[in-house]
């Protein structure tokens, strides 16, 4: 944390935005929120970011103790930026940024999202009067990665990996996915478009769809 830059404000918000509150750092903590990334990768998911901004922004949370440096195992290796205990624990608050800024009346709904910021949205529209007694399994292969996501008793978990035997697996993009899950997609009309495929229980993801809420804006209109 740059101290020339703090607020000096004896609030625990006020001191959580000295540590964070730079232009991309909470970005930066998404994309790594499911494990280790290579700079590479987070440059390539962070859309317009500037490499010494970024360099930056690790420095900085390095620093300040949300990020650490780790070594890759095999076959992979190389250097990574990983998030302490500490900087995982912010799972939670993005969770909650989301929920609220789901509701805006700016809310931009045709951007795409990188996987990492997919899978946050999941636990941001998840609801578990909607889950009921819901169980399922659905694994996802996504370009960056497999995720396991998995409903019951009223509960979600969202990880990296796979299910040992899961209800169903899901191969495609993640903004192909997330229309199926919080628009009403028919999960049939994507999977004839392309956008996805489906091995396992067809009824799945349309099961696992019925736990998220859409993204719906309240208040007063803004007019710019």
């Amino acid at each position: 944390m740059d101290r020339k830059r703090s607020y000096d404000d004896g609030c625990a918000f006020a001191q959580a935005l000295d540590l964070v509150g730079e232009r991309w750092a909470l970005l930066v903590m998404r994309e790594l929120m499911f494990g280790p990334r290579r700079f590479t990768d987070l440059k390539e998911s962070l859309t317009g970011i500037a490499t010494n901004v970024l360099t930056q922004r690790l420095a900085g949370l390095e620093a300040a103790g949300i990020v650490r440096q780790v070594d890759l195992p095999r076959p992979a290796r190389g250097k990574a930026y990983a998030l302490t205990p500490w900087g995982q624990a912010f799972r939670e608050p993005l969770r909650v940024m989301g929920a609220w800024a789901s509701r805006s009346p700016l809310l931009r709904l045709d951007r795409p999202l990188s996987a990492a910021a997919a899978m946050l949205s999941l636990g941001s529209m998840f609801e578990p009067a909607k889950a009921g007694n819901l169980r399922v399994a659905v694994d996802l292969r996504l370009p960056d990665g497999d995720f396991a996501v998995r409903v019951e008793a009223g509960r979600l978990s969202v990880e990296p990996g796979r299910h040992p035997d899961p209800d169903a697996v899901v191969r495609g993009d993640q903004n192909a996915l997330l229309p199926v899950l919080y628009a009403g997609q028919p999960v049939a009309e994507a999977v004839a478009g392309g956008a996805m495929t489906i091995e396992g229980d067809a009824t799945a993801l349309e099961r696992l769809a019925q736990a998220f809420r859409s993204p719906e804006p309240m208040g007063e209109d803004i007019k710019a």
